[in-house]
């Protein structure tokens, strides 16, 4: 519908600048569609989307400015970092259903909520992209028996022109999740042919996660009745969250001695990782990529390279062929979040108390070595926390 800038106020904050192209301006429907993104933008505030700043529906061309939120799409995430596990999927399924439960409670329904349109933002993702929105009431602006939206995460109702609900942007839900599990809920084609499947075939779910398969397929349900709600999709995905261990860390006690590990302990086989627990409760695991170590000073993650020493490291070549350690101490730290995630591997997340995030995953290539190593990381991190 436009082009989008990235500018300034004058007082130097960051704003994104929609300008809708300039042939937009002499369709009086366009302008009308145009308004209601303005105050549906307005409407739904800025803890989940971006905020208006200031817009003008009215002017050749209209323009809307927003609060620039720093950070990749959701597409452009998947694309750069591959795809999800069951725990981010389940924190984005979260985030996304309490941006709908906001944007469904100002009378709204999104209708075109894809990886294009989330913002992978710092603090969570971002909805964005009211374009196509409408209040729930109106069918003004939309021609009857014209879809609006994009193939593969159109609803079946939505597709044939359909009266729409919110129940299409929990349709929709399920298939941004799929895709950020790596997958297509509807395969791969032409617009008429995603939208002929949407309608008449069952969604492949298949990449996503056991824990959130049938979660996910819900949302995926052909009739609109038969698709959880907003609120039923909050609680599942809380429940879900149990599956993982999470913890608020207390500030640290009077300094332990730095953890050494002995002969005996060091890693002598990086494939294996069986790396004994000390009586410090001293946590290693690794394998032949990576390794997390949690001891007295924190929490190391390290990325392994294949033998150039750190202090060599110049070039992105270099980069390469070294490694990458990255130290969280105690005192930075406000959570640690671990859990297994499919092919027996031990997923850690560290939070900082400024907002920034640091995983780690190390592959235990057995069920019984990734149960233990979950047994004793949660062992080592308990010394340091608040009960």
């Amino acid at each position: 519908m436009g082009t989008v800038y990235l500018a300034r106020s004058r007082g130097g904050r960051a704003v994104a600048v929609k300008v809708a192209r300039a042939e937009l301006a002499t369709d009086v429907h366009f302008r009308a569609r145009f308004r209601a993104e303005v105050a549906a933008a307005r409407a739904v505030g800025g803890f989940h989307t971006a905020p208006v700043v200031d817009a003008n529906p009215d002017a050749d061309p209209p323009w809307l400015a927003t609060a620039y939120v720093p950070g990749p799409t959701l597409a452009e995430r998947i694309q750069s970092q591959g795809l999800m596990n069951a725990e981010e999927l389940r924190a984005l399924g979260a985030a996304l259903a309490e941006a709908l439960a906001s944007i469904h409670d100002c009378g709204l329904v999104h209708r075109d909520l894809k990886p294009g349109n989330i913002i992978m933002a710092a603090d969570g993702p971002r909805v964005l992209d009211f374009g196509i929105a409408r209040a729930v009431e109106s069918t003004r602006l939309t021609a009857t028996g014209h879809a609006i939206g994009t193939p593969g995460f159109l609803a079946p109702e939505q597709a044939m022109g359909a009266d729409v609900t919110g129940a299409a942007d929990v349709f929709a839900l399920g298939a941004v999740l799929v895709a950020a599990a790596g997958g297509s809920a509807f395969g791969e084609g032409t617009p008429m042919g995603l939208m002929y499947r949407s309608v008449h075939e069952a969604p492949d779910v298949s990449t996503v996660p056991p824990l959130l398969r049938e979660l996910v397929a819900s949302c995926l349900e052909k009739k609109p009745g038969d698709r959880p709600d907003l609120s039923q999709l909050l609680d599942r995905f809380a429940e879900l969250a149990k599956s993982a261990t999470a913890y608020r860390l207390a500030p640290p006690h009077p300094p332990m001695p730095p953890y050494v590990p002995t002969a005996s302990e060091a890693v002598t086989d990086r494939g294996s990782g069986e790396v004994p627990v000390s009586n410090d409760e001293a946590f290693i695991a690794a394998d032949t990529d990576s390794s997390i170590v949690v001891d007295a000073d924190g929490v190391l993650l390290t990325l392994h390279g294949r033998g150039l020493p750190l202090d060599q490291i110049e070039t992105d070549e270099d980069l390469d062929l070294g490694g990458v350690e990255t130290q969280l101490p105690w005192s930075e730290i406000a959570d640690v979040t671990h859990g297994i995630v499919p092919r027996s591997r031990l997923h850690v997340t560290v939070t900082l108390h400024n907002g920034s995030t640091f995983e780690g995953e190390v592959n235990a290539r057995r069920s019984s070595r990734v149960q233990q190593w979950h047994h004793d990381l949660k062992k080592a991190v308990m010394q340091y926390l608040i009960r």
